[in-house]
C-alpha cells in the first residue's frame, strides 16, 4: 500500500469519527432516574405535659379583652348622582291608557296630543272651544295650544292625509285663507258611524302630502303663524260626518286626558230655558287653591256632543275637589264638585230655581245631531 492509500484510509477514519461524535451529540439525553422518598404513616407519639407558661396565666376574675380589628383597607362607597333635567314645562303627563279609550259608553278620549309631551301642548285659557275672538263676533271653533314656532306637530291618531296648504276654509288652494297652512288627517275609525277628521293650522310648514297614511305622532308640519292669528301657535279641531267648519266638536271631550287627571263639563241653562252665554266661570281647586278660568259657550258656530249636550267644557283638571263660581244677572252662585282621573265629571244648572245636579243625561232623550247653520257664519 502506497503512502498515498494510507493517508486517504487515515482521512476517511477520522471523517466517520467525526460524523459519530455529532451524532453522538444531537443524541436525546437518556432520562434522569428520580429517587421518590417512600412516605411512612405517621405514628402518634405520647406528649410529655408541658408546664403552663407564666405568660399564658390569668387571673380568674380577669376578663379576656379583644384584640383590635385592623382598619379595612377597602375602598370606600361612591355615589354617581345623574345631572339635573331641565325644569318640565308643566305638570302635564300622558295618559296611562294607550288611545282610543273611554271608562265610560259615553265618553271618546280617541286622540292624543298634536304637540309632543315636552311642550306646551294643552289649550290656551283665553280662547277655548265656543269663546269669541277678541273685538270681534267669530266664535272659536277649536283649541289653540301656543308652543313655539317651529315645534314639530304630530298627528293625534292614525289616518289619511285628505288636506294639505292652504284654502282649508275657502276650499281651494288660494292664498289669504284664515286657516293658514294646514292639514286634515281623516282617520281610521268612526264615531256611531260617521268619519272623524283632525285639522291642524297656521302652520308654517307641512311635512305631509294629500293622500299620505300617517301614524299617531307622526309630523305633519310645525307650528307657525299663517292666516288668521295673532302669533305662533296651532289651531286645532275635531270634525264628525264631514271635513267642514260647520261639522266642529269640542276637542276637549276627544283628547285623552293625562294621568290622574280629568275633565269637566257642564250644561248651564238660564231662566228660559235656554243655554247660558258667555259666562264666566272660575273653578277653584279646594287642595291646592289654585284657579281655573272657563267661559259657556258663544251662540252660534259650536256644535254640542251627542250625549252630554254641554255648553261648558275645562279640561286637565288634576283630580281633586273644586270650588265652581260664576255670576248671572248679578247673582252670584257656588257648587262643590270632585273631578275623577280619567273622566268626565258631570253637571247642570238651572238658573230657575237655581239648583245643580250631577245626574247624567237619559241616553234615550237625546236630540239628532245636526250642524250649525252656515248662514250665520262668517269666518272661522
Amino acid at each position: 500500500m502506497s503512502r498515498r492509500d494510507l493517508a486517504w484510509k487515515a482521512i476517511s477514519i477520522m471523517s466517520g469519527l467525526s460524523w459519530l461524535f455529532l451524532l453522538a451529540g444531537c443524541a436525546p439525553t437518556p432520562a434522569q432516574a428520580v429517587v421518590i422518598p417512600t412516605v411512612h404513616p405517621a405514628v402518634a407519639e405520647p406528649v410529655s405535659e408541658l408546664p403552663p407558661s407564666p405568660q399564658a396565666e390569668l387571673p380568674a376574675s380577669s376578663p379576656l379583652e379583644p384584640k383590635p380589628v385592623p382598619a379595612s383597607e377597602e375602598e370606600p362607597l361612591r355615589f354617581t348622582f345623574p345631572t339635573p333635567a331641565a325644569e318640565p314645562v308643566s305638570a302635564w303627563r300622558p295618559p296611562l291608557v294607550p288611545v282610543p279609550w273611554a271608562m265610560t259608553p259615553n265618553d271618546h278620549f280617541y286622540f292624543n296630543r298634536p304637540i309632543a309631551t315636552d311642550q306646551v301642548n294643552w289649550p290656551s285659557a283665553d280662547y277655548r272651544y265656543g269663546d269669541f275672538f277678541p273685538d270681534s263676533e267669530i266664535i272659536h271653533t277649536g283649541i289653540d295650544i301656543g308652543a313655539d314656532r317651529g315645534t314639530p306637530v304630530i298627528a293625534a291618531a292614525s289616518g289619511k292625509v285628505t288636506w294639505a296648504g292652504e284654502g282649508l276654509y275657502k276650499g281651494g288652494n288660494v292664498e289669504g285663507d284664515p286657516y293658514g297652512i294646514a292639514v286634515a288627517i281623516r282617520h281610521d275609525f268612526s264615531y256611531n258611524d260617521k268619519d272623524i277628521y283632525t285639522i291642524y293650522a297656521h302652520m308654517d310648514r307641512v311635512d305631509v302630502v294629500v293622500g299620505q297614511k300617517v301614524e299617531a305622532g307622526q309630523q305633519v308640519g310645525i307650528v307657525g303663524s299663517t292666516g288668521k292669528t295673532t302669533g305662533p301657535h296651532l289651531h286645532f279641531e275635531v270634525r264628525i260626518e264631514d271635513n267642514s267648519f260647520f261639522y266642529t266638536r269640542n276637542p276637549e271631550l276627544w283628547l285623552a286626558p293625562p294621568q290622574g287627571w280629568g275633565v269637566l263639563v257642564g250644561k248651564m241653562i238660564d231662566r228660559y230655558g235656554f243655554p247660558l252665554l258667555k259666562i264666566k266661570v272660575n273653578v277653584t281647586s279646594v287642595d291646592q287653591n289654585l284657579i281655573w278660568l272657563g267661559r259657556t259657550y258663544g251662540p252660534t258656530s259650536v256644535n254640542k256632543d251627542d250625549y252630554y249636550q254641554e255648553n261648558f267644557v275645562l279640561s286637565d283638571l288634576p283630580a281633586g275637589e273644586y270650588w265652581l263660581d260664576f255670576r248671572v244677572r248679578w247673582k252670584d252662585y257656588r257648587y262643590k264638585i270632585k273631578i275623577q282621573p280619567g273622566m268626565v265629571s258631570y253637571f247642570t244648572f238651572l238658573e230657575r230655581p237655581g239648583t245643580f245636579s250631577e245626574v247624567l243625561p237619559d241616553p234615550g232623550s237625546l236630540s239628532q245631531f245636526s250642524p250649525v247653520d252656515p248662514e250665520t257664519i262668517t269666518n272661522p
